[in-house]
């Protein structure tokens, strides 16, 4: 699954476009590599999102295939 996709689908962000821009913009980073929107992201890739002062980074532990899971199941906060 994309990586933009797939931060939607799993609501850690609320919008593709939001997802696209920060990605695009370069503060999207996946196992410490800056990447694209179109990166296709693994069970066990290392996520770092960068807001501003603020920084998330989780791992992934499931790619859903709907929007029906709840974030607990889908990542682990690092």
């Amino acid at each position: 699954m994309r990586l933009d996709k797939f931060l939607k689908v799993s609501r850690v962000i609320k919008r593709r476009t939001v997802a696209n821009e920060a990605a695009d913009n370069g503060r999207i980073s996946v196992n410490g590599k800056v990447v694209k929107p179109s990166y296709e992201v693994k069970v066990g890739d290392i996520v770092e999102i960068k807001f501003g002062d603020k920084v998330s980074k989780f791992e992934i532990l499931v790619i859903p295939k709907t929007q029906g899971k709840n974030l607990e199941e889908v990542i682990k906060i690092i």
